[in-house]
């Protein structure tokens, strides 16, 4: 939405309306909670799974999933 800098003056000047005031707390709130959840799904990302054996990455195995004895 574009408002004219009169408009904006007299917002600044006048403050908002409860109603805009609660608008704006929702549109706050949504926002913070899509940034929680963000940063809870890149720390998830990032944790380093360990595999049951004890190794901490997945065996490469070459195309076709033929091991071969050449390392």
């Amino acid at each position: 939405m574009v408002c004219t800098l009169s408009y904006q003056m007299y917002k600044y000047e006048h403050g908002l309306t409860p109603a805009e005031r609660r608008a704006e707390e929702v549109a706050a709130g949504e926002a913070a909670a899509s940034l929680r959840d963000l940063r809870h799904t890149i720390r998830r990302r990032r944790q380093v799974r360990v595999r049951p054996d004890g190794g901490s990455a997945p065996r490469v195995e070459p195309l076709g999933g033929v091991r071969s004895n050449i390392c």
